[in-house]
């Protein structure tokens, strides 16, 4: 099932990137031919997307591959880590594209309106195939690239809105405005996402809810004293792993193990974790990992 998940992900990142790629050539023709700097600036932008969801494609395609002695979870956080550059990207790319807007405010140019209406629809439509085709997929990684198709759709949306004005009215100042409007838009949500990528990166928990949750459920298992050393992280966003030392009494049989293990395990099943790890202590055993195991639940 996961590997056929990662192989549908790969498969939509392709598909993602062999359209922006195309695109990207188109545009930069038609931002010479229609003399349109935002759509030249646009079709910048779209290079650097390009080449974050090539990376991404590769780093995809890295993370498939087994576990090694020193990769021993496999590659999997190589998908993260395009995640993060993905990111910072973004952010990059906005920055750029708001300081190009505002030095437009001062001195606007009158596009040739009807080729940027034509490359506004064919914008719209292939990115939006694009980011259709991606907004199926749960990895982080996908999720940070469908914020950069986003990104390209709403800004061929602006162009749209712009050019239909400028049919009417000589507004070219309208261009800049509208462009600030949607980066400073998507820059917000792009700066969300990231925050949640680098939390994962560093190995926070992906879901604190979830978290407690599972405290909760293995501390009322019966036998269970208490439990410490719980983790909860996630490779990529989508696949996570669980550690956790639970602290049984001293009289507790070898039988009675073996059934704690498959409660724990059934508590567990519904989380479809990619890794667990579980270890049983005796109250007033040292614990390897701390000084003394204690009876209260944390």
């Amino acid at each position: 099932m996961h590997h056929h998940n990662h192989s549908s992900s790969q498969q939509r990142i392709a598909w993602a990137f062999g359209l922006n790629v195309s695109f990207t050539l188109i545009e930069f023709v038609g931002g010479w031919l229609t003399n349109s700097t935002a759509i030249m600036a646009d079709a910048i932008h779209d290079l650097g997307d390009s080449l974050s969801i090539g990376m991404a494609w590769i780093l995809g395609r890295i993370s498939n591959k087994p576990e090694t002695d020193i990769f021993t979870y496999g590659y999997r956080r190589f998908s993260m880590l395009g995640a993060l550059i993905n990111g910072f990207v973004i952010v990059i790319g906005s920055v750029w594209i708001l300081i190009e807007a505002i030095s437009r405010l001062h001195n606007p140019q009158m596009p040739v309106v009807e080729g940027m209406l034509g490359l506004a629809v064919l914008g719209v439509a292939v990115n939006g195939f694009a980011a259709f085709k991606l907004s199926h997929g749960k990895t982080q990684n996908e999720k940070v690239l469908n914020w950069h198709l986003l990104e390209d759709i709403l800004g061929w949306v602006a162009i749209f809105l712009v050019a239909s004005v400028l049919m009417f009215v000589d507004w070219p100042i309208l261009d800049p405005l509208l462009s600030i409007i949607f980066t400073l838009f998507v820059s917000f949500n792009v700066v969300k996402n990231l925050k949640e990528s680098v939390s994962l990166f560093l190995q926070g928990a992906p879901d604190e809810t979830l978290l407690k949750t599972i405290r909760q459920q293995l501390c009322a298992l019966p036998g269970v004293f208490s439990i410490h050393h719980l983790h909860l992280w996630s490779l990529d966003g989508e696949h996570h792993v669980l550690t956790a030392h639970l602290v049984i009494g001293d009289g507790v049989t070898i039988a009675e193990q073996i059934k704690l293990k498959k409660a724990v395990s059934l508590v567990l099943e519904e989380y479809l974790l990619a890794h667990t790890t579980i270890e049983l202590e005796f109250i007033g055993e040292n614990c390897r990992d701390d000084v003394l195991v204690i009876t209260s639940n944390l």
